[in-house]
């Protein structure tokens, strides 16, 4: 074999070993996106008795959002007897502390040497006695809760599930970055919360708007050392001990998406970051199957190790151009039916309601937000070892919650 005929059989590998990841990631979404579309909505278990529940808001450095924050968080259609927001207030102003003061809140001031969600939350819980709540219920500062929230949770905590994720969805889509990273958040909880939970595997959690028993979460939390992406680490933990996590479709959250470009790549280097760091659990959960039949923990691991989805939306198009030029038409088919596989699995999991004007112009980002992601790609050495903040600014209210 010559040098040229070597050097194509090199290339023609490295196609087949991109098709076949490539091709592992869009099959498993394809799955559970059509999984979602068979799914029963939960219905709320009616409650005799009001659980306790402690609202859990750590922020750090979130000055523009606290406030507005946790006036909302006071405003649930619970007994307010049966409800405490406790803000957990990282290198907040003077100012902004003096009006928490101010607010039937409780504030407890934290400070560290390398912040983390993780040690905000357990410095926090190592104050409130273990008898004074049921449930811990864990927000970002930049949240804001529908009103029947609390009740939701209330009537769906059973012995059944250990921790249960709430719906959370775009506070605002004034950008398209913002729409796209809306969207995006939907078709995560169609695939890896409805679909998942259809065929009967737990939810994933995304780090905010997710419930626990209390005294449990607080023994767990103590365990819990991740700088980014402890809700990784929580899920693998609960798994790996045969804990189920529910989803709420009903239970709304609203969250602010991101607003800009050098954001959206922040925090996408936060979130690969975390899947590579977690991907060393493969090993591990693979035994779990073989040898205790833990499919929830196997499956969780294996999320870790699916290529990100604007990577899929960018490299496969490329990929099935490039084929009609270097390969014979039936394998160019089988490029045409990896992206056929992947347009039907994003479009069954976009909610109707972004099938408008304003997501079509946002779609026009998307090759901007895959050259992004590439960047995000080759920079993530050494952040899951350093505490990445992403700044809230949006005090806006969804109009309808």
């Amino acid at each position: 074999m010559n040098l040229t005929g070597f050097l194509f059989l090199i290339l023609d590998l490295i196609q087949w070993i991109l098709y076949a990841y490539l091709a592992f990631g869009t099959v498993y979404i394809f799955i559970f996106s059509m999984a979602g579309h068979w799914h029963k909505k939960n219905t709320m278990r009616q409650m005799l008795d009001y659980q306790r529940i402690v609202v859990l808001i750590p922020g750090y450095k979130e000055d523009q959002v606290i406030i507005e924050a946790a006036k909302e968080a006071l405003l649930q259609d619970y007994p307010r007897e049966k409800f405490e927001v406790v803000i957990i207030a990282d290198s907040f102003q003077p100012a902004t502390m003096e009006q928490l003061q101010t607010l039937p809140v409780r504030v407890i001031p934290v400070s560290f040497d390398k912040s983390t969600k993780a040690k905000a939350l357990n410095k926090a819980m190592e104050i409130i006695p273990d008898d004074q709540f049921d449930i811990a219920l864990v927000l970002d500062a930049d949240n804001i809760m529908a009103k029947d929230f609390l009740n939701e949770i209330n009537g769906s905590m059973t012995g059944t599930t250990f921790g249960i994720q709430g719906h959370r969805i775009a506070k605002n889509t004034n950008t398209p970055f913002a729409v796209l990273d809306a969207v995006s958040e939907e078709i995560n909880n169609h695939i890896f919360r409805k679909g998942h939970r259809v065929l009967r595997l737990s939810a994933s959690l995304i780090g905010s708007g997710m419930a626990f028993p209390y005294i449990p979460f607080k023994a767990l939390m103590t365990h819990i050392k991740a700088i980014g992406g402890f809700d990784k680490e929580i899920e693998l933990t609960l798994l790996r001990e045969r804990k189920t996590i529910g989803y709420l479709e009903d239970a709304l959250i609203f969250d602010e998406k991101v607003q800009a470009s050098d954001v959206f790549v922040k925090q996408r280097r936060r979130w690969l970051s975390a899947q590579l760091h977690y991907a060393r659990y493969f090993t591990d959960s693979l035994w779990q199957l073989l040898a205790e039949g833990n499919t929830d923990y196997f499956d969780k691991a294996v999320q870790m190790l699916l290529p990100p989805r604007i990577l899929l939306m960018g490299l496969i198009p490329i990929m099935t151009l490039l084929s009609f030029w270097v390969n014979p038409f039936q394998y160019t088919t089988l490029w045409l039916l990896l992206l056929f596989l992947l347009v039907s699995a994003l479009l069954l999991a976009v909610p109707r309601k972004f099938y408008n004007t304003s997501t079509l112009h946002a779609v026009l980002y998307l090759p901007k937000g895959f050259l992004l992601m590439l960047v995000s790609l080759f920079t993530t050495r050494g952040a899951n070892k350093k505490f990445i903040h992403t700044q809230h600014t949006s005090t806006q209210n969804p109009v309808d919650h």
